[in-house]
């Protein structure tokens, strides 16, 4: 009921991603601007790694449940910005999602007993955990518009920032022993880690008018990553364009995985969005 209820108000947000100027293009020696608050509630899949477990230690890696976390979302606030002048923009971005008890699973634990790490699986010992999220995502962008008429095409790059905060309270049937070693791993517990990723993104949008009508169609895509992460993001949808701005809908996705021993194995954010662009 809770997601629903916020699936409704997203209906006065907006989307993100929509490319944010006029069919109309206005004068290249004026500033326009384009600030849109907007409401985005994704479904959320992961795998989170909470190690590099301790000599003589264990640590969990565990799979949230993407039915569930969208369920448990407590709190979540986006806003939007651009500003242009002729064919040169800076655009920023911003979102915060805070999702608690989601239902999730234990499947393996590593153990270091001093020689480096050795991982044995858990997935049939799992008796119930649960995770929470807690980020935020801020972007900021500089481009060009290399085409401009009734169909638009922005090149952009900048970079994307995600700091996230997870924690997972877990119940399993028995304690976990490392073979052929005195090493275990508690059948209770919880475990909290938080990161910061920077990434580098380059990418493109724009839209294309639908015949002589005001009906639209949009379209995002961005690439990147960072010395250990990659990341990528798309977007598209229809929308219909006014005087004052646009109605859009569109669906859009999330990606970010991560090497070695940080906390997001892979994580990724789906689901439409709808709701109005402002222009002024």
């Amino acid at each position: 009921m809770k997601a629903r209820t916020l699936f409704v108000a997203a209906l006065a947000g907006s989307a993100l991603l929509a490319p944010l100027h006029a069919l109309a293009q206005a004068p290249a020696d004026k500033w326009t601007f384009s600030v849109m608050p907007y409401l985005w509630l994704p479904s959320v899949d992961g795998k989170l790694r909470f190690g590099p477990p301790p000599v003589n230690g264990g640590t969990a890696n565990v799979s949230v449940d993407a039915d569930t976390l969208l369920d448990n979302l407590d709190f979540a606030f986006m806003i939007n910005g651009e500003a242009r002048k002729g064919r040169w923009l800076i655009a920023t971005d911003y979102i915060y999602l805070d999702f608690s008890k989601a239902d999730s699973a234990v499947r393996s634990v590593d153990f270091n007993p001093g020689g480096g790490p050795i991982n044995v699986s858990t997935s049939s010992l799992n008796a119930g955990a649960q995770s929470s999220l807690r980020g935020d995502v801020w972007s900021l962008v500089g481009g060009y518009a290399a085409v401009e008429g009734k169909a638009s095409l922005d090149v952009f790059g900048g970079f994307r920032y995600l700091g996230i905060t997870a924690k997972t309270d877990w119940q399993l049937t028995a304690t976990v022993n490392l073979p052929n070693s005195t090493l275990t791993f508690p059948r209770s517990g919880s475990a909290e880690k938080s990161e910061d990723i920077w990434s580098a993104i380059v990418g493109a949008k724009g839209r294309a008018k639908l015949g002589e009508s005001a009906w639209f169609v949009n379209y995002y895509a961005d690439i990147g990553g960072g010395s250990s992460n990659f990341t990528w993001q798309g977007a598209a949808g229809i929308g219909y364009a006014f005087r004052w701005g646009d109605i859009i809908l569109d669906y859009r996705y999330l990606y970010y995985s991560e090497s070695g021993d940080k906390l997001i194995d892979n994580v990724s954010f789906g689901g439409f969005a709808l709701g109005a662009n402002f222009r002024f």
